[in-house]
């Protein structure tokens, strides 16, 4: 995970120019590889995850693989840009166990994409949004969700994700995006679900849309309290004897 994390940042930063329809297949090849090799040393336990289903996941950006915590991976579908490095992301997204949906900022993507998350919702399965993607501002809660959660009827979920270890870092990236190198224990923590009625009208939805913002950042500042409380209480040892 966290190999795969920092190739793809560097990837987008330094040499997206050499990716292209002719090679892809190679990126993708490395990519998977990558991935299979963090994969055993990331450990990631829950807390207050009611797991409704179905419902909408909803995290900042720089918090994007807090996914791979949700255990039923394989009823939930995770938004992703058209883009040729969405290509890439969304192959590894699909190895890791998890569905997804392909979508883009322009009108016509973007519809695409609500209907199929809508569909889904509808068969009962869930969905993950990054709230503040795919390119910013940071931290700046768009309409994607909200929309989502007024035709469905589905909750949104806020879930961040945290660990104090020197080896979960933030990358360059204008997310501040974070991830795992080598062994790591991370706590995925999740906020109270937020409904939003169908007929909430424009300046109800821009209040939701502060809810939901104030939920994240709550959630971030309590984070390292929770993951304390768990260390306590070996949760990660817990559930390793689970297995």
């Amino acid at each position: 995970m966290g190999v795969l994390h920092i190739f793809f940042i560097y990837s987008k930063i330094t040499c997206m120019r050499l990716i292209n329809k002719k090679n892809i297949g190679i990126f993708k090849a490395l990519v998977k590889g990558f991935m299979k090799c963090q994969e055993p040393f990331t450990h990631i336990v829950e807390v207050n995850n009611r797991e409704l289903k179905p419902c909408i996941y909803v995290m900042w950006h720089s918090d994007q693989f807090c996914i791979y915590g949700i255990e039923d991976k394989s009823h939930l579908s995770v938004l992703i840009s058209n883009s040729i490095d969405g290509e890439i992301v969304a192959y590894a997204t699909e190895a890791l166990g998890f569905k997804t949906v392909r979508g883009s900022s322009k009108k016509k993507g973007a519809v695409e994409a609500t209907m199929q998350m809508l569909t889904r919702l509808k068969n009962g399965e869930c969905v993950a949004i990054m709230v503040d993607g795919p390119s910013g501002p940071l931290h700046v809660v768009k309409n994607g969700a909200i929309k989502l959660a007024k035709l469905s009827g589905a909750p949104i979920v806020p879930v961040c994700w945290y660990s104090p270890q020197f080896n979960f870092v933030a990358l360059p990236s204008w997310d501040k995006m974070t991830t795992p190198i080598l062994d790591t224990k991370i706590l995925n923590l999740y906020g109270e679900p937020i409904y939003i009625p169908s007929d909430s009208t424009p300046e109800q939805d821009a209040e939701y849309k502060a809810i939901i913002k104030k939920s994240l950042e709550d959630l971030q500042s309590r984070i390292p309290a929770e993951w304390e409380e768990a260390k306590k209480a070996k949760l990660w040892q817990k559930k390793k004897q689970e297995k």
